[in-house]
């Protein structure tokens, strides 16, 4: 059920986004009289699941959910309807419009796209606010794994600034280090404020590993709210709503310390120490392969930190919307350095429609859905404007050239750039998708 909700939740927003941006370039393209063949949600090829045809459009949706498209007269898209172009221009076509019109017409998607995630986040802050975990009141320190054991963190560091710049959201620490390259981290530990330089070598563990340190949590209460499809803690007798104290009569203080000492008894049978009904009992649990007992607890973040949550009026929503738009692109846009850059090696962190619909959430929440649509719609944009033929940007690129020299480019060069930039988009998806193949395997 959990993979059937990350399924609709992302075929609905790629809907949504796809509309838009094909809207875009529909509605530029009648601004300048140019008529449109088709606009079609999702691919079409052999048969469409719904067509209509009005006035000079076909519209229609097809049953490939990937995508979609905008047919526009007099143009060599990826349909590379070449007859067309063999036969006298028409006023209405594409071909026949001054350069800076069919400009406007080609970043009409990619312009529709950024208000699309402008609005949905002016609407997202005016609905819900904005709540986060502030890093003064990450309180019990940090729990680190060995990415961050071996850069000189520990566990209970307190963290107090990135390159002497203090993150007020604790979860924007990890990308704000690796998307303006910090050198530092400044922790206090037992009393004393230290400085724990961070190797460029690791900017490659930690892309991919985004969880190097998270907030340290008590252990205690610790209530048994469920347990795992194998769990040996249950077969043993334990029951919801017992409440753990130890394990072996050793009293943790932290979760982390009760992770570790489990760890250390794979396979092996511990005495665990419960409080049920009041009246203290031990019950001997053998622990699986992986040290687990296979129980769960229902503590949520809010039970132990105080998190911050900032209301928005209708009109103090608008401009942080938009500036949360814009913060959102730039921090985009610094992501493809770490793609180019070879000792990061993010190539490998690239991911498909896999990694794409995961980021939902296996529950249906509108406040995610609607955030995580317009993130999507602004990498939308941003890919749609890279200068690779097959693409928006790679039409804008010759019809800047056209604009500049005055010369336009030939439809056979044209056509044929076509073709490259679809081959390229093709390597690009085969890139992507295959990694995340390959991370399936691995698990």
């Amino acid at each position: 059920m959990t993979v059937l909700v990350k399924i609709l939740q992302f075929l609905l927003s790629l809907s949504i986004l796809v509309l838009i941006h094909e809207l875009g370039h529909f509605v530029l393209a009648r601004v300048f009289k140019t008529r449109v063949e088709k606009f079609y949600i999702f691919f079409d090829p052999w048969f469409s699941l719904f067509k209509v045809k009005r006035g000079d459009t076909e519209y229609g949706v097809g049953w490939i959910p990937l995508g979609g498209y905008c047919k526009i007269s007099g143009m060599i898209d990826e349909s590379l309807d070449t007859e067309q172009m063999k036969k006298p221009p028409q006023p209405w076509e594409f071909r026949s419009k001054k350069s800076w019109e069919r400009l406007l017409i080609m970043t009409g998607g990619v312009l529709f796209n950024f208000i699309l995630a402008m609005l949905i986040y002016v609407m997202v802050l005016y609905a819900w606010g904005e709540t986060y975990l502030p890093t003064s009141n990450v309180k019990y320190g940090i729990v680190t794994d060995s990415t961050g054991y071996s850069i000189g963190l520990r566990n209970g560091d307190k963290i107090l600034s990135v390159d002497n710049q203090y993150i007020d959201n604790f979860h924007q620490i990890i990308p704000d280090i690796l998307l303006n390259e910090r050198k530092t981290i400044q922790v206090e530990r037992d009393g004393q404020i230290l400085n724990i330089e961070i190797p460029k070598e690791y900017t490659a563990q930690l892309l991919k590993n985004k969880g190097v340190f998270e907030p340290r949590t008590p252990f205690r209460p610790f209530v048994v709210a469920g347990f795992g499809k194998i769990s040996p803690a249950k077969d043993a007798g334990l029951a919801v709503g017992d409440e753990l104290t130890g394990i072996d009569g050793n009293a943790f203080q932290y979760y982390d310390e009760f992770q570790k000492y489990l760890s250390g008894k794979k396979n092996s049978q511990v005495t665990v120490n419960i409080l049920r009904d009041g009246k203290q009992m031990d019950i001997p649990v053998t622990l699986t392969a992986e040290g687990m007992l296979g129980i769960g607890s229902n503590r949520t973040y809010e039970q132990v930190f105080e998190l911050k949550t900032i209301k928005y009026g209708f009109f103090q929503s608008i401009p942080a919307g938009i500036a949360k738009g814009f913060k959102t692109t730039g921090d985009y846009l610094k992501q493809f350095k770490l793609i180019f850059s070879k000792h990061t090696k993010a190539y490998e962190s690239l991911g498909g429609f896999i990694t794409i619909g995961s980021i939902f959430p296996g529950i249906w929440d509108w406040q995610a859905f609607w955030s995580l649509t317009a993130f999507l719609s602004i990498i939308l944009g941003i890919m749609n404007i890279l200068p690779i033929p097959a693409l928006d940007g790679g039409h804008v690129i010759f019809l800047l050239y056209e604009v500049v020299t005055g010369r336009k480019p030939s439809d056979k060069f044209l056509e044929y750039a076509q073709i490259t930039g679809m081959v390229i988009l093709f390597a690009i998806l085969i890139l992507a998708n295959g990694n995340d193949i390959m991370r399936l395997l691995r698990k």
